[in-house]
């Protein structure tokens, strides 16, 4: 058995000894009737001084954590006691415990104080009844009968993942017309990567007021918040289950790569008169879990249409069965439908299609803009070659676009590097490909006629025509000219032949310099030289805003 220090003994004997008598016990913190389990929210150590009824020392410990605890909260009460207790010894100590009795017998032995049992202790009784009462008033987070399964539901939300193939403005009705709830409106949140969930909103026109005022304000934190809180909507979304704050905020981007494990799902409500709580009361847990379950359905008879690019129509009904609940009703019939009416309201209002991308206009008639929306503006870029030998690999690995024969000249295939987010890295996959896939890598002139300034634009060309501007380079930066002649070395060597790797893990620890596990998709194509490209030198035109 542990002692004190001799130094430590001859230290508390120097407290006054009081005539006083105080409690001590260990108990879990939790009510009995209460269904959680106590382990999680740990023992409470409490220590008082009946003679003076004040509480001396008290700490919460983890359950499994040993007979010491007891001791060092006891230590604790005896030299620094709460207020308005003085330091002191006391003369007497009860517990309830057999086994602690015993065990401070052995460590308090050299304290002259006398180590009693009893069956109750009043004070301490007293004490935690309180603390039941306060424990049993507090209200879950979830309803304890519906928590299991709505935490389920929510995981096969996660595994069907239907951010990877629905924006949050292709809105999903979900007719339930039961308890006092007509038709939700789902807005499913994460293919950009910033947050994952769903919005069930309670009405179209909530949904409507909160992206205009979204689309009006979007520059100002304040009125963004504002805006967030008069939301009508219950919610569930995702995020990490070992939150470090410290972390970078672009680190939640990578959420989808974390094992199920690792996930943790919150529900919750926003009203305008209640703001936001994350909490589900009885009713409000019975209507998400059927809109989650009706919309788990739907995504897996309709999962492959819901991937075209046009969003369809489709409509389908369910009768999902209610989990034991006191209601009578043992069922509700559900009918889950697209809107792509509505969704082409709400992304005619956010401008999609519009032209705020356009860089220059010129003069040939093949060529209408360049876009600058394809690749993030946060990704890291570098132009490089892979060697055959990891050449063979990512074809085997990754996403793959064949150009045609290589020949293998030189020391690898010249490529463009795209390392983003793993969420944004898939955007950018599907875009290129719902565009035809990959047509050529190009570097033409640009100049800004404002400042003076040249540049070589790193382009990319799909097979639809469209170009798109992966970076811009100073002409008379010496690391990207040098880069650029050894691209023209690799290219010439290759008859023309490059490729583009989009890779992941912008956020990780491959930051920069990706590995083959991090490489997601290799597009093999042409390099183009500007004559080839033929659209001349492309001029930096001005953005006019009207207000």
């Amino acid at each position: 058995m542990t002692s004190f220090n001799r130094s430590t003994s001859r230290r508390l004997k120097k407290l006054t000894q009081i005539p006083s008598v105080w409690e001590g016990d260990r108990r879990p913190l939790s009510s009995p009737n209460q269904h959680s389990d106590s382990e999680e929210k740990g023992e409470c150590i409490l220590w008082v001084d009946y003679s003076q009824g004040v509480v001396r020392g008290m700490d919460v410990v983890a359950s499994d954590v040993g007979p010491e605890a007891i001791v060092r909260t006891l230590m604790r009460a005896m030299e620094h006691p709460h207020s308005p207790a003085r330091p002191a010894r006391p003369q007497r100590i009860v517990v309830k415990d057999r086994e602690i009795q015993f065990y401070l017998r052995g460590v308090l032995q050299d304290l002259d104080i006398a180590i009693d049992y009893a069956p109750e202790l009043p004070l301490i009784d007293e004490l935690f009844r309180g603390f039941a009462d306060i424990l049993d008033s507090q209200t879950p987070d979830l309803p304890p009968q519906y928590a299991q399964i709505l935490r389920e539901k929510a995981f096969a939300i996660w595994q069907a993942a239907p951010w990877e193939f629905l924006e949050e403005q292709q809105i999903l009705s979900i007719e339930i017309n039961k308890w006092d709830v007509g038709t939700l409106y789902a807005s499913v949140m994460g293919m950009l990567g910033m947050e994952y969930g769903i919005l069930f909103y309670r009405s179209e026109e909530s949904l409507k007021q909160f992206r205009t005022a979204v689309l009006q304000d979007e520059d100002s934190t304040e009125h963004l918040e504002e805006a967030f809180l008069k939301q009508d909507c219950l919610f569930l979304t995702f995020e990490s289950a070992d939150e470090d704050e410290d972390e970078d905020d672009d680190e939640e981007s990578d959420l989808a790569d974390l094992p199920l494990s690792e996930i943790d799902p919150t529900f919750g409500n926003i009203h305008p008169l209640e703001g936001l709580r994350s909490v589900l009361y009885d009713e409000e847990a019975l209507v998400i879990f059927v809109a989650i379950e009706s919309l788990i359905r739907f995504i897996r008879d309709h999962r492959r249409h819901l991937h075209e690019d046009i969003f369809p129509t489709l409509s389908r009904r369910y009768r999902i069965s209610l989990p034991q609940s006191e209601e009578s009703t043992k069922s509700v019939a559900v009918t889950v439908s697209t809107m792509p009416q509505l969704a082409a309201e709400l992304e005619e209002m956010a401008g999609f299609g519009d032209d705020d991308h356009e860089i220059g206009n010129l003069d040939s008639s093949n060529f209408q803009s360049l876009q600058d929306d394809l690749i993030p503006e946060d990704s890291f870029l570098s132009l490089g070659v892979v060697s055959w030998e990891m050449l063979d690999h990512l074809r085997k690995g990754v996403i793959y676009h064949k150009a045609g024969e290589i020949k293998q000249v030189g020391d690898g295939l010249p490529v463009i590097l795209i390392q983003t987010s793993r969420p944004k890295a898939k955007t950018v996959i599907e875009r290129i490909e719902a565009a035809g896939g990959l047509r050529a890598i190009c570097f033409n002139p640009g100049a800004d006629p404002f400042d003076g300034d040249r540049y070589d634009l790193g382009l990319l060309q799909t097979q639809n025509g469209e170009l798109f501007l992966f970076g811009e380079f100073l002409d008379e930066d010496p690391i990207h000219v040098e880069a650029r002649k050894k691209w023209n070395q690799r290219c010439k060597n290759t008859k023309g032949y490059c490729g583009l790797i989009i890779a992941k893990g912008l956020t990780g620890a491959s930051r920069g310099n990706p590995q083959l596990r991090d490489m997601m998709a290799l597009f093999e194509t042409r390099s183009l030289s500007p004559k080839d490209l033929g659209i001349g030198t492309l001029q930096l035109m001005p953005q006019l805003k009207l207000e």
